[in-house]
């Protein structure tokens, strides 16, 4: 099955977000990585916390068939980082599935990946995303493409769903 790489903030990650995406991406048979600015512990919002075994400088796109930025009042830590932005582009131009939930989108969008992409995001940020390019669709889970974007925290399982349906889809072809 895929590697998966998924991004989560130094601190305040949203812990659903996390957790049940990476529950179903398991479930599914895929493994997982964890990124962050720094190695070690990152404690999330509602109390949960997951060791990052990478920083995002050390990530080779190439190792992964998928991407997952994590959302969470955090994730605005990574709006402006310039890893955080090649990996997307990087996994983007390599058709690989790039996928981004709750705050994290905005991610996505500075780094010009959502440019006349059907998205969602947290509906704070929905200005934000419209701004750089994407079509915002309103709450729930979004796919275009190899993207998937997700809302909020009640739609991480769903999202994880997407992702794993979309892996399939994209090992098939």
């Amino acid at each position: 099955m895929a590697l998966i790489l998924m991004v989560v903030a130094p601190e305040r990650f949203r812990d659903e977000e996390l957790f049940d995406t990476q529950a179903e991406l398991t479930q599914a048979g895929h493994q997982t990585v964890i990124a962050s600015t720094h190695t070690g512990v990152c404690p999330g919002a509602r109390g949960g916390q997951v060791t990052a075994e990478l920083t995002l400088d050390q990530v080779h796109c190439a190792d992964y068939a998928a991407v997952v930025f994590v959302g969470g009042g955090g994730s605005k830590l990574l709006f402006h980082n310039i890893d955080a932005w090649r990996i997307a582009q990087t996994m983007a131009q390599q058709g690989k599935v790039v996928a981004a939930i709750c705050l994290a989108p905005v991610i996505l969008a500075f780094a010009g990946v959502l440019r006349g992409r059907q998205a969602t995001v947290a509906g704070t940020e929905a200005t934000t995303i419209a701004t750089h390019g994407a079509h915002y669709t309103g709450p729930g889970v979004t796919v275009d493409g190899h993207f998937v974007t997700a809302n909020g925290p009640k739609s991480s399982r769903l999202f994880g769903q997407k992702i794993v349906q979309l892996l399939v889809t994209c090992a098939a072809a």
